[in-house]
């Protein structure tokens, strides 16, 4: 595959000029925006006899390196202050909430059901049924729509959703046959039979297993698959070096003009009150292209830099009916509108979610490129957003891969994470999708658009799409 789609990258219409073009335009669209961008008067995608769902208000944590000032904290408590400060945002009160859903990646296993634990810490009503989702870096998307479900089934009028990450303390087991070994020894009966299983330990039944950082069906790391699929679409490591600079560039900006207002204080306990991402480090094209390549190496392009890091986060939405929200005096920020959901190969086409999504969304929504205002994608890596938007605007690959008669089109940059992404902001895996949601909302009501749309690739070859339209101002 990765020939043939070099081959065809070279000849279709995204060429090298792409670059410089980008280069040029990526770190001056806010004025452009503002000049371009004015509230529209569009047909809304209400249906009759559906419910209107509504985005009431979107919190996080701030997103801060693993490692740092959250690392002595567990899962729940990262949940539990985004549950808080959802709380605080709203004043909803506490019983008024029909259900809780929580998105999560890696499983701290005190508490598996990390929703219902949070929930409690958090001082919601004991009566509110809580559950835990996973799905790789769409955890939270899944939290999300989910919730959308439960309201349009008429289960539910108002549903928290969100999601949370915590890489600072991973669980780490015993390797199999040390884990058997100690089992087994709980059931011993007698001295002897303890002191023959305590005899057949060996030096290599010490050894610990650390969390898979590999596709369990293909044994591939995800940012080897990164760097592979960036080499199949002839993105360059300037390419990449230039689209997490512009990340980064453009987060800086967004916080110091105190854009980022979903993020909430919170008092670690033991330590400072942390108010803002930490991972935001705007640098240097040169600075960044002294880094080794990370995982294929000499000769791969994707590098600490250019990918995102680590994470530790937590967020929380409030989603309601908008009859609901209405009688309770809320404003709602946005229309959750349509959303699919999409699976692809895992080998060759892992990261590739969000080219499958979009078109599916956007004829699910009856709407085209042009109509979007707002686009907010997940940034893994720089390559993979670089291999999207290759691949999104290939005819070829349309016809070859998707079976469909044309290309989607690339997303302008002008209208494209102007408020930075994963790569500069973070990414908790489980929580990152509550934060795209809530900055399309926040970006619609800054920059006068109606529609947005979110998309985000996963592990697994999977990936999700969903298009926002703004609440009427």
């Amino acid at each position: 595959m990765a020939s043939m789609l070099l081959n065809s990258m070279r000849s279709c219409s995204v060429s090298p000029s792409w670059a410089v073009r980008f280069g040029a335009r990526s770190l001056s669209t806010t004025a452009k925006l503002q000049a371009q961008v004015q509230t529209k008067s569009k047909k809304t995608l209400a249906r009759p006899g559906m419910k209107n769902i509504v985005l009431v208000e979107g919190v996080r944590t701030p997103f801060l390196l693993s490692g740092t000032t959250y690392a002595d904290l567990m899962p729940h408590d990262l949940a539990r202050a985004a549950l808080q400060g959802l709380l605080n945002s709203t004043g909803i009160p506490r019983d008024s909430v029909d259900y809780i859903i929580y998105g999560t990646v890696i499983q701290e296993v005190k508490t598996s059901n990390v929703a219902r634990e949070a929930a409690l810490g958090a001082g919601f009503s004991d009566k509110i049924p809580a559950h835990t989702v996973t799905m790789a870096c769409i955890s939270s998307n899944q939290a999300m729509t989910s919730a959308v479900g439960l309201i349009a089934a008429g289960q539910c009028d108002a549903v928290v959703a969100g999601g949370v990450e915590f890489m600072s303390d991973v669980p780490i087991r015993h390797s199999r046959k040390m884990r058997k070994t100690m089992l087994a020894l709980n059931k011993a009966k007698t001295l002897g039979q303890r002191l023959s299983l305590i005899g057949s330990i060996r030096m290599a039944h010490l050894s610990p297993e650390l969390p898979a950082v590999a596709e369990f069906s293909t044994a591939e790391t995800m940012g080897h698959s990164a760097d592979r699929l960036a080499a199949a679409f002839g993105v360059t490591r300037v390419e990449q070096d230039e689209f997490a600079l512009r990340s980064h560039t453009l987060a800086k900006k967004a916080q110091d003009e105190g854009l980022l207002q979903d993020v909430i204080s919170f008092k670690v306990p033991g330590r400072d009150i942390v108010s803002k991402d930490n991972g935001i480090r705007p640098s240097s094209m040169e600075q960044m292209a002294k880094l080794r390549p990370a995982f294929v190496k000499p000769h791969g392009t994707v590098t600490a830099a250019n990918s995102s890091f680590l994470t530790d986060g937590a967020s929380a939405v409030l989603i309601m009916s908008e009859e609901k929200a209405l009688a309770m005096g809320y404003k709602p920020k946005a229309y959750l509108r349509d959303f699919v959901y999409v699976s692809q190969d895992p080998k060759d086409q892992l990261l590739l979610g969000p080219t499958y999504g979009t078109p599916k969304v956007l004829e699910r929504a009856g709407l085209s490129m042009s109509d979007i205002d707002v686009f907010e994608f997940h940034e893994a890596f720089a390559g993979q957003i670089m291999a999207n938007l290759k691949a999104m605007d290939s005819d070829w690959f349309a016809q070859t891969y998707m079976g469909r008669k044309s290309k989607v089109g690339t997303p302008p940059m002008e209208k494209f994470n102007l408020w930075g992404g994963s790569l500069s902001l973070g990414h908790p895996f489980g929580a990152t999708g509550c934060r795209l949601v809530t900055t399309v909302a926040h970006r619609l009501k800054k920059e006068g658009g109606q529609y947005g749309l979110v998309a985000a690739c996963a592990a697994g070859g999977q990936g999700h799409a969903m298009v926002i339209e703004a609440y009427p101002q």
